[in-house]
């Protein structure tokens, strides 16, 4: 099979990238992501007014992306070395789900 594969988080809250499985990275990106968009203060967000306090997962989600789309060779993922996808997830109150579309022959 020869196509493209979209992997999408289907929620503003939630992020699909590509990176490398490792611990400390996993670390460095919640510190990263915490220092652009902290949680608190809540009322620091005007979003926070509608009486939720997730303006921050709202944030993080746009900088980590909504989807990935890989090419697909032979039947199998075109990964570089070490690349792997990753669900991301800012608020978790919410029931989510996640859309995997092949497209091919």
């Amino acid at each position: 099979m020869e196509g493209l594969c979209l992997v999408n988080a289907m929620h503003i809250t939630a992020s699909v990238f590509i990176n490398d499985d490792e611990p400390g990275l996993h670390h460095d990106y919640e510190l990263w992501l915490e220092k652009l968009a902290p949680h608190a203060p809540t009322n620091a967000y005007r979003h926070n007014r509608t009486g939720e306090d997730n303006a921050d997962a709202h944030l993080k989600r746009q900088i980590m992306g909504r989807e990935v789309v890989l090419a697909i060779t032979k039947g199998t993922l075109d990964f570089g070395p070490w690349e792997q996808i990753f669900y991301g997830e800012f608020d978790g109150r919410r029931r989510k789900r996640v859309l995997v579309k092949i497209i091919g022959e």
